[in-house]
């Protein structure tokens, strides 16, 4: 497991974990969005959300969880909550600017958060260095670099600056909702990820379970290792 110095200078006591958790969950609940948090639904007879966090605690200094509502419903995993600070559920990038505030107020030294879906439960071990090593290596000026597999890039699976935030503020304010629509802004770098082995067979690091038969499969996934 890398959790220590990426190759950009970028040490991992600089990067906060943003779990992304405030979403409505439409797909997953058929009641409706606000019925119930997709990162609290069991699989391997743990929380999905504890998966998630268990992957990435090594690779960043401290994680914050991002998530409206009842902050009740997630204390028995321990983690500092933050709610969005843009009302109106404008959707993942109201959850970026969220953890970069967090970061600022309370990691000082921080300079980047990493997001992940909480939803996610194989994310890879090498995920935060490998983000901040291709910034580094990377000669077209990008400032921020998303997750990529199977040819499609991940908008919330990413590395950004705390940095931006002020500016991210802006753009929400000015109704940007879309995540490229503002990363390319600044310059977005996809990076690949190759998949992972998971009970015998090759799976999508980034494979989240966003419905039904998605957390059956990653259930089954889970089961067969």
């Amino acid at each position: 497991m890398n959790t220590g110095k990426a190759k950009s200078g970028l040490s991992h006591d600089k990067i906060v974990g943003v779990l992304l958790a405030g979403g409505q969950s439409r797909r997953m609940f058929e009641d409706g969005p606000g019925n119930g948090d997709k990162g609290l639904l069991e699989i391997g007879g743990r929380p999905m959300l504890v998966h998630v966090m268990e992957r990435l605690a090594p690779q960043v200094s401290r994680m914050v969880l991002n998530a409206n509502g009842d902050p009740g419903r997630f204390a028995a995993l321990g983690l500092p909550q933050v709610a969005d600070t843009i009302g109106g559920h404008v959707g993942p990038l109201a959850g970026v600017l969220a953890g970069m505030r967090w970061a600022a107020r309370n990691v000082p030294e921080a300079r980047a958060i990493v997001t992940v879906s909480t939803d996610a439960p194989f994310i890879p071990d090498d995920l935060v260095a490998r983000l901040a090593d291709a910034l580094a290596a990377s000669a077209g000026g990008e400032r921020i670099a998303l997750a990529r597999s199977d040819g499609h890039l991940h908008p919330v699976i990413g590395l950004w600056p705390v940095q931006l935030a002020n500016n991210l503020e802006g753009a929400l304010q000015d109704g940007v909702r879309k995540v490229l629509a503002w990363t390319d802004r600044h310059g977005t770098l996809g990076v690949g990820f190759d998949p992972v082995v998971v009970g015998g067979h090759a799976v999508d690091p980034f494979f989240n379970a966003n419905t039904p038969d998605e957390l059956a499969e990653a259930r089954r996934l889970l089961a067969a290792g």
